[in-house]
């Protein structure tokens, strides 16, 4: 079969395949742990549902505009001055399936063939391969002081004359680390004077721990014309806990929006008006399922960090917020393909390996669980790798005798 060359050098969405695989143990009855997902599992907000239901009971279900109906577009824009006091008309936002949906089609706008993309490591798993669908280069850069966190001159070091767009998800997945005010105030900087595209994934940016607000990049941007390419990607999915609802959007400048709508109408069309009335509903209600959230993940991780720091030879950077820890379990075993698949096969504990994240031999564990998944969890990978534990153990009702150490 002849298949693109594009088509051929994409890689599957590995936590994607892992929630499938996750699926199909549970369903055969196995006593699964999934430490590797994204996903809260906390309900979605009662107005959320109510206004999908309002719609769905109004037959009205209709297509909807490409870029999103005006209700979603003021939810977005009321979104935008709250959170980045930021006041921006309709024709600067755009509605997606999902912000990855958001930033897909804004790379499509932006970047031509050989074009290159910058974008700090460890990296969300999806970023190499989205930016290869455009034919361009992805190009991660790995602090120079062994640190999670980006500095400008390792982002520098790496700028070319085909550099055209720089993505910065902070807090990070999958570290957690959130980037310090300088580093975003520099990075603000260091893109107007070059004249490149920077994209700010905050997806996470309201789940950050100790009661920490987010940093704001329009506070250090000096272009607040139609000339700026400072863009803003976000969504319901995370903060709202409503990964299945694929409502996200895009900030920008409107030109780029009016692209990336050609771009989107001849992908999708225009979001589902279902999902949108939903996303409206959330953004509009009442927040406190927000900072409901926040609290549980923010226990949860210092529970799992309390059981990943007595465990001897797994290091782990305290996360600033996310759903996840990033532990370093090299001193066990270097690969972390084979660390996971061994894990899921022997205790039927799902996690993800490091490299998909460009850092072998970690972890991404994570917190979306209960505290008994994550302390049963943990215990189960300590008795797969770690010799000085109790040579047997019991995951539901088997009894399971280590004899590969």
């Amino acid at each position: 079969m002849s298949l693109s060359i594009i088509g051929k050098s994409i890689n599957e969405s590995v936590t994607l395949k892992l929630n499938e695989v996750a699926a199909l143990l549970r369903e055969k009855g196995e006593p699964v742990i999934h430490l590797g997902g994204g996903e809260p599992k906390s309900r979605a907000p009662l107005e959320a549902l109510t206004g999908a239901a309002a719609i769905l009971n109004s037959g009205e279900i209709r297509y909807t505009p490409v870029d999103g109906i005006p209700a979603m577009k003021q939810a977005v824009i009321r979104y935008t001055e709250e959170f980045y006091n930021k006041r921006v008309p309709p024709e600067n936002v755009i509605i997606s399936s999902g912000a990855k949906q958001a930033i897909m089609v804004a790379m499509q706008a932006i970047l031509n063939p050989q074009d290159e993309v910058i974008f700090p490591a460890p990296y969300y798993v999806s970023y190499p391969e989205m930016i290869k669908l455009c034919g361009a280069v992805p190009v991660p850069v790995f602090p120079e002081d062994g640190s999670f966190h980006p500095r400008i001159q390792d982002i520098e070091r790496y700028c070319t004359s085909y550099t055209k767009l720089i993505i910065i998800n902070s807090p990070n997945n999958p570290t957690g680390i959130m980037y310090s005010e300088e580093f975003i105030a520099e990075i603000v900087d260091f893109c107007e004077k070059r004249g490149l595209y920077l994209m700010m994934d905050d997806i996470y940016h309201r789940l950050i721990f100790k009661r920490t607000k987010p940093i704001n990049p329009y506070d250090y941007a000096k272009d607040h014309t139609e000339n700026s390419k400072l863009i803003i990607i976000n969504g319901v999915s995370k903060v709202y806990a409503m990964t299945g609802f694929r409502i996200g959007w895009a900030v920008g400048n409107r030109k780029l929006i009016s692209c990336m709508s050609n771009i989107q109408g001849q992908q999708t069309s225009g979001p589902s008006v279902v999902l949108q009335k939903a996303a409206i509903g959330a953004i509009n209600g009442i927040q406190s399922c927000v900072d409901s959230l926040r609290i549980t993940l923010e226990n949860n991780t210092k529970v799992m960090l309390e059981q990943l720091n007595a465990f001897k030879g797994v290091k782990v950077t305290p996360p600033d917020g996310t759903f996840y820890c990033f532990a370093d379990f090299s001193s066990y075993m270097k690969d972390s393909k084979k660390l996971a698949y061994t894990l899921l096969e022997k205790v039927r504990v799902i996690t993800v390996p490091g490299i998909e994240f460009g850092l072998d031999g970690y972890l991404r564990l994570s917190t979306c669980g209960t505290i008994k998944e994550i302390t049963e969890g943990i215990e189960r990978i300590k008795w797969t790798i770690d010799p000085n534990s109790p040579n047997e153990i019991y995951i539901g009702q088997r009894k399971l005798v280590r004899d590969w150490i």
